[in-house]
């Protein structure tokens, strides 16, 4: 009789935690309870192991929540597959360019204090940026000239990437590598002031506000946000955002302790094969280059409670990180009719981190109009549906070449399982 009743009690108190907060605070609901179907949601299952036993990738997590509740939280394939490492929930991955939306963020929170306006110059906080180049095509041959811009760069324009930066297309290429400009991908000299600074003083791709080109404007924010707070961004991220939001798996500088978590990179070599990446992780646990653009370490948890914070209007489990006036502002059109980069992928328009879908037309598939989230070049995406209110994650680490098709099948995948 005693040990029946111990068993009961066991079984509820595991009831309990089942039903308590996952993820470091957020709760686990049944996918019936918030409108989902468990049978359907099993296709994500079927799917995701698939492209790992095809070799299409080494592994995966991928993380669902509704009405801020956790439904589907699955881990599939491989850590590493040469060391016969299976992939956890916990595992860590280098999100890349999904440190940009975490970067704004970290903008805005300045923003909302009063320390400057969207339309104020860079150049009064970074003098290096005062009366730019940009650089333009001869009319007679293939060369190129330098030109005054019609304007100077505003922190607006660095937000939606209306910058005249870029990453190095064209003939920036040869530029940006002349003048040793980093990415935040790879090990890194200096810091990222030393290198903006450099960034500075090359001639812009397009007038500023003229054209969105896609690039190193988040990573000028992420200076910016050094010199207005007089904190290094590793620093100020991890006091205004991390911590508050209890992000504990978030990182510039990776633990050593955890870095046996951190999932390998991957890429396909000309047989189709999967191959380990060469670039030691060590240099992680180490870095002083804090790319607000691409270098931050993070779980499919931690990532859901950031994005669950937006959602929210800005706040998650009482602490209040942005107003909900600032989301909304974030979360708009601010590029008016500009054409928009990687339509297919992550919107039709730029907000001030995201990218937004805003219509019906040849680049969405199976989605709400009006959800926004963006991606991560090591094949990492989420996004943000306030319609649904819904919250996708999706974490794997490919480097070089990743195909699109399955972070836009998850998508899919997610919305059939809706039914209520």
């Amino acid at each position: 009789m005693i040990f029946a009743k111990a068993k009961a009690y066991l079984l509820i108190v595991l009831l309990l935690l089942e039903g308590m907060s996952f993820a470091k605070g957020l709760a686990i609901a049944l996918p019936e309870e918030v409108g989902f179907s468990s049978e359907r949601l099993q296709r994500i299952n079927k799917i995701m192991q698939q492209y790992v036993d095809e070799g299409k990738i080494a592994g995966v997590v991928t993380l669902l929540a509704r009405k801020g509740k956790i439904v589907h939280h699955e881990a599939f394939g491989m850590i590493d597959i040469e060391d016969k490492k299976p992939i956890s929930k916990d595992t860590m991955f280098r999100i890349a360019s999904m440190s940009k939306p975490i970067t704004c963020i970290g903008v805005m929170i300045l923003y909302e204090q009063g320390q400057f306006l969207l339309n104020d110059r860079v150049s009064k906080y970074i003098a290096e940026f005062a009366n730019p180049k940009v650089l333009v095509r001869t009319a007679s041959d293939d060369s190129f000239k330098t030109e005054p811009a019609r304007r100077e760069i505003t922190i607006r324009h660095l937000l939606n990437h209306t910058s005249g930066l870029t990453y190095g297309e064209g003939p920036h290429g040869r530029l940006y590598k002349e003048a040793g400009i980093a990415t935040g991908l790879d090990p890194a000299e200096g810091t990222i002031g030393d290198m903006v600074k450099k960034l500075a003083r090359i001639p812009l791709i397009s007038h500023p506000g003229e054209e969105v080109h896609y690039g190193l404007s988040i990573d000028v924010l992420g200076y910016l946000v050094e010199v207005i707070s007089e904190k290094d961004f590793n620093t100020f991220c991890k006091e205004q955002i991390f911590e508050p939001l209890q992000m504990n798996d978030t990182y510039f500088i990776l633990p050593k302790e955890k870095l046996p978590r951190l999932a390998r990179l991957y890429s396909l070599n000309k047989s189709g094969k999967l191959e380990k990446d060469a670039t030691d992780p060590v240099f992680l646990t180490e870095q002083k280059f804090f790319s607000g653009g691409g270098g931050l370490i993070s779980t499919a948890s931690d990532y859901d409670r950031f994005a669950q914070m937006i959602l929210n209007g800005g706040e998650l489990d009482g602490v209040q990180i942005l107003s909900r006036k600032t989301v909304e502002l974030m979360t708009s059109n601010s590029i008016g009719q500009l054409y928009a980069p990687f339509r297919y992928n992550t919107g039709d328009k730029m907000g001030y981190g995201f990218g937004i879908r805003t219509e019906r037309g040849e680049f969405d598939e199976l989605e709400s109009i009006g959800i926004y989230g963006w991606d991560g070049a090591f094949f990492t995406r989420f996004w943000i549906d306030p319609k649904e209110q819904l919250v996708g994650v999706f974490m794997s680490q490919m480097k070089n070449y990743w195909s699109a098709d399955l972070a836009t099948k998850y998508r899919v995948l997610v919305y059939q399982t809706i039914v209520d």
